[in-house]
C-alpha cells in the first residue's frame, strides 16, 4: 500500500460517500464483513488481487486506491447547498459583518494580510509569503470558469436577487456585477495566497480555523498573543470585495485532517434572502460535497479535490507548503473611484465607473501601496530578526502577464521608518540626532492599569520611539507610526505643538512585544493594547472591551503614552535647521499672531486665547498649521472659530479657506467651530488651507490666524 492517506479511514469515508455498508462491499469483493471491519479499523490491509476489487466495487481505478490522495467520483457528486429559508420567516438581507468594511482593495490587503501575520508558522523562523494575484477572464476562459464553479445551478438564485435588486442594497451590488460580467464579457479574479502560514485546521463544524471562517461569524481563532485580530470581522473583507459575494478556497493545512493536508477545497456564497423556484432561502449557500451524515445528504462540506480540479477553480498553489488560498469571483474597487478624475458633464453612459472598479492595473497599484504603507515594518529585517512578512502582487489576463510580480519592498515606500527600525534591530541607534540619517532612540513608559476595575497600576512596559529624518517617499513628514507584536502599522498620528524650524522628520513607535519579547509587561501591553483597537485596527482608544476588562478612565492611559511619545519627540527634534533648507526664521517672519494690548476689565468674560503656533508650506503649495489654545478656567467654554488671512499693507486682509480642520487634544470641531472639553487648560487643533484659494503664491505671502468668538463672523 503507497503512501496517503491511512487506508482505513480513507475506506470508511469512501462507503460513506457511495452510500454503501461494510457488508454490500464484502459481498462486492467476495470477503467476510469481518475483513471489511479489520481493514477500516487498521487491524488487516488487503490483498493487491482485492484491492483491484475494491476499485471496481467504487468505481474507480486502481491508481486511486493506492494512492489515497484524494476521494473517489463514486457517490456523491460536488454541488451547491443553499440554507433554507427560516421557518419563523426571519430574513437577513446580506451580511452585516461585510457593512464594516469598503469595497476597498486597500481594505482587503490590510484584513487579509494581517489574518495571514497571525496564522504565520513561527517554528521555522521563515516568514510568511502572500502573493495576491489579480486575473482577468474572457471568452472562452471565462466559459470555462463558469462551467467550474456550476454557474447554471447558481443561475436562478442570482436572478431572484437581481429582481428584487431595487430593495436590496447587497442585491444592487450583486445585480451590477452579473450584469457587468455578461454584458462586458468579463470577469476579474482576486486570489490571496499565504504559505509558511496554518491553513484552515480542524472540523467542517466543530471549533477550529476552518469553521471559523467558513462556518461562522464574529468569530476570532488566532494563533499567537500578538496576533493583530480579535473581532473575527476581517475575513468579511473578502466578501465584501466580490461583487458576486463568491469566494472559492484551497487550503494546505499544517495539521492533518481526516489524515490529509492538500487540497482541502470549499466554496461560500453571500447573497440576502431570497424566493427560487417556490421555496424560500436565507442567504449563505456553500459548493462542496454533500455531507452523508447530515439529513437527506443535503449539506456540502469541504472536499480533498484532484490537481485538475483545483487548476480549473484557479485554486492551484505552488507547493505543498501549509497555508490557504482565497479566490474572490468578481473582484471590485469601489474606492477607487474617489482617485478618479470626476466626469465634470456628469456623462457615465459609457460605463467608466464600472471600468474604473474593476481596473486590474489600477487595483494592482493600490495593493502594493497598501502593504508598503502598513507592512513596512513586517517586512523590514536587521540583527538577528528576520521578516515576518513577504508580499508580492501580480497582474494577470487569461493566463498571459499583464504586470509582472511585484514583491512589495519597504525601503520604497517607508525609506526612513525602515532605516529607524533597522537601526534598532542593529544596535545603531544614538541618543540624540547630530548627523543626517541617524536614528535616535528614547524609551516611552506606558502605565499599565490593573484589570477587572481595580485601583493602581500592574506595572510600567518600556515602549521604543525611534526618531530619524524624512525623505520625500515617506509621504507626509513629522508623523508618528505606532505598532505592535505582529508590526502592523495600528496609528498614524501627527505631533502638535512642535517648535518652529525643525527639520522634517518620522517617527516609529514599538510597544508590546515589538519592543522585544523580554521587555518587561510585554505581553500584558499586547493585550491591553489590541483591546483598544476597533475592527479596522488603526488606531487606539475607548472600546467596549477595554472598558469591560479594565475601567471606562483606561483610555486614558493611552492618551498619557501619547502625551509622553510628543514630548520625547519634541525633545529630540527641536534643534535649528540644516543650512539650505527652509529656515524657521523665515516662517516665522511670514506668521503673525494678533496679540491685544489693551487691558480688559475684571469683569468682562475670559476668551480662549492662541497661546503657540507652528506652520510649515506643504507640498501642493498650502499653508500647514498646528495651533495650541490656553484655555481659561470655567465650566462652558465659549465656542471660536479659527481663521486665517493673508497680511497685506493696506486694506482688509483676504480670508483664505480651511481645506483640513482637525481637533488634536482638548476640542473637537463641528462645522469649523471649536469647542472646548470642559476641565481641559490646553487645546491643539491643526488645519490646512486650500491652496487652490490663494490669491498669490503661498512662499510669498504672510499670514495671519484670529481666534473668534462663536462662529467667526
Amino acid at each position: 500500500m503507497e503512501a496517503g492517506e491511512d487506508f482505513g479511514p480513507w475506506l470508511a469515508r469512501q462507503l460513506k460517500l457511495a452510500r454503501m455498508t461494510q457488508t454490500q462491499l464484502a459481498e462486492a469483493v467476495d470477503v467476510t464483513r469481518a475483513a471489511v471491519s479489520a481493514w477500516i479499523t487498521g487491524r488487516a490491509t488487503p490483498r493487491r488481487e482485492t484491492i483491484e476489487r475494491i476499485a471496481q466495487a467504487l468505481n474507480t481505478d486502481l491508481a486511486t486506491v493506492h494512492t489515497r490522495t484524494t476521494d473517489t467520483l463514486a457517490g456523491l457528486p460536488i454541488g451547491w447547498y443553499h440554507r433554507p429559508g427560516h421557518d419563523d420567516g426571519g430574513r437577513e438581507l446580506g451580511n452585516a459583518a461585510a457593512f464594516a468594511f469598503d469595497a476597498d482593495v486597500q481594505v482587503l490587503a490590510r484584513e487579509t494580510c494581517q489574518n495571514s501575520l497571525d496564522e504565520r508558522l513561527p517554528l521555522n523562523d521563515r516568514p510568511v509569503r502572500v502573493r495576491y494575484t489579480l486575473h482577468e477572464l474572457t471568452g472562452g476562459a471565462l466559459d470555462d470558469f463558469r462551467k467550474a464553479i456550476l454557474w447554471d445551478d447558481l443561475h436562478p438564485h442570482y436572478t431572484a436577487v437581481s429582481e428584487s435588486a431595487s430593495q436590496q442594497k447587497v442585491g444592487r451590488v450583486v445585480d451590477a456585477g452579473v450584469r457587468d460580467m455578461f454584458e462586458k464579457g468579463r470577469l476579474v479574479l482576486l486570489r490571496i495566497d499565504d504559505y509558511n502560514a496554518s491553513g484552515l485546521t480542524g472540523d467542517d463544524y466543530d471549533d477550529g480555523k476552518f469553521s471559523a471562517v467558513v462556518r461562522r461569524q464574529l468569530e476570532s481563532l488566532k494563533s499567537g498573543a500578538g496576533a493583530g485580530g480579535s473581532y473575527g470581522l476581517g475575513k468579511a473583507t473578502l466578501w465584501a470585495t466580490s461583487a458576486l459575494g463568491l469566494v472559492l478556497i484551497n487550503s494546505t493545512l499544517s495539521v492533518p485532517h481526516e489524515g490529509r493536508t492538500e487540497r482541502r477545497v470549499i466554496g461560500r456564497l453571500e447573497l440576502p434572502w431570497r424566493f427560487v423556484d417556490g421555496r424560500p432561502y436565507a442567504g449563505p449557500a456553500w459548493l462542496g460535497r454533500p455531507d452523508p451524515d447530515s439529513p437527506g445528504a443535503a449539506v456540502a462540506r469541504s472536499w480533498w479535490a484532484d490537481e485538475e480540479t483545483v487548476k480549473r477553480l484557479y485554486l492551484d498553489r505552488d507547493s505543498d507548503e501549509p497555508g490557504t488560498s482565497f479566490l474572490i469571483v468578481g473582484a471590485h474597487d469601489v474606492a477607487s473611484l474617489d482617485q478618479s478624475t470626476p466626469d465634470l458633464d456628469g456623462d457615465d453612459e459609457d460605463g467608466s465607473d464600472n471600468e474604473g472598479i474593476r481596473d486590474i492595473e489600477a487595483m494592482h497599484k493600490r495593493l502594493v501601496e497598501a502593504l508598503g504603507r502598513d507592512f513596512w515594518a513586517a517586512m523590514t529585517s536587521g540583527g538577528n530578526r528576520l521578516p515576518l512578512l513577504e508580499a508580492s502582487v501580480r497582474t494577470l489576463r487569461n493566463g498571459k502577464v499583464v504586470v509582472e510580480e511585484q514583491k512589495v519592498d519597504p525601503t520604497e515606500h517607508q525609506p526612513s521608518r525602515t532605516r529607524a527600525l533597522r537601526a534598532f534591530y542593529d544596535g545603531t541607534t544614538v541618543d540624540r540626532l547630530t548627523e543626517a540619517g541617524q536614528v535616535a532612540l528614547r524609551t516611552v513608559p506606558f502605565r499599565l492599569p490593573l484589570s477587572g476595575g481595580r485601583r493602581g497600576m500592574l506595572g510600567t512596559h518600556p515602549a521604543v520611539l525611534l526618531v530619524t529624518d524624512a525623505e520625500d517617499a515617506d509621504g507626509a513628514p513629522n508623523q508618528v507610526h505606532s505598532l505592535r507584536g505582529n508590526r502592523m502599522t495600528i496609528k498614524k498620528s501627527g505631533v502638535a505643538g512642535l517648535p518652529l524650524g525643525v527639520n522634517a522628520f518620522q517617527a516609529v513607535l514599538l510597544v508590546g512585544q515589538a519592543a522585544g519579547e523580554s521587555v518587561p509587561f510585554a505581553e500584558e501591553a499586547e493585550e491591553f493594547l489590541r483591546a483598544a483597537e476597533p475592527p479596522e485596527h488603526d488606531r487606539w482608544g475607548q472600546t467596549e472591551e477595554l472598558t469591560l476588562r479594565w475601567s471606562h478612565t483606561a483610555h486614558h492611559r493611552i492618551a498619557r503614552l501619547t502625551t509622553e511619545v510628543n514630548a520625547a519627540v519634541k525633545e529630540l527634534v527641536a534643534r535649528p535647521k540644516r543650512s539650505g533648507g527652509q529656515g524657521g526664521a523665515k516662517l516665522r517672519k511670514a506668521l503673525t499672531v494678533p496679540r491685544k494690548t489693551a487691558s480688559r476689565r475684571s469683569s468682562a468674560p475670559t476668551l480662549p486665547e492662541l497661546d503657540g503656533l507652528d506652520a510649515s508650506i506643504g507640498a501642493g503649495g498650502e499653508w500647514q498649521i498646528t495651533a495650541e489654545v490656553k484655555l481659561p478656567r470655567g465650566d462652558e467654554l465659549p465656542a471660536m472659530t479659527p481663521v486665517v488671512l493673508l497680511d497685506v499693507r493696506s486694506g482688509s486682509r483676504p480670508k483664505l479657506e480651511w481645506a483640513e480642520l482637525v481637533a488634536v487634544d482638548g476640542c473637537e470641531v463641528q462645522d469649523g467651530v471649536l469647542r472646548f472639553t470642559p476641565g481641559a487648560r490646553r487645546a491643539t487643533f491643526r488645519g490646512s488651507t486650500d491652496a487652490a484659494g490663494h490669491p498669490v503664491r503661498t512662499a510669498l505671502t504672510r499670514l495671519v490666524l484670529e481666534l473668534r468668538a462663536g462662529q467667526g463672523e
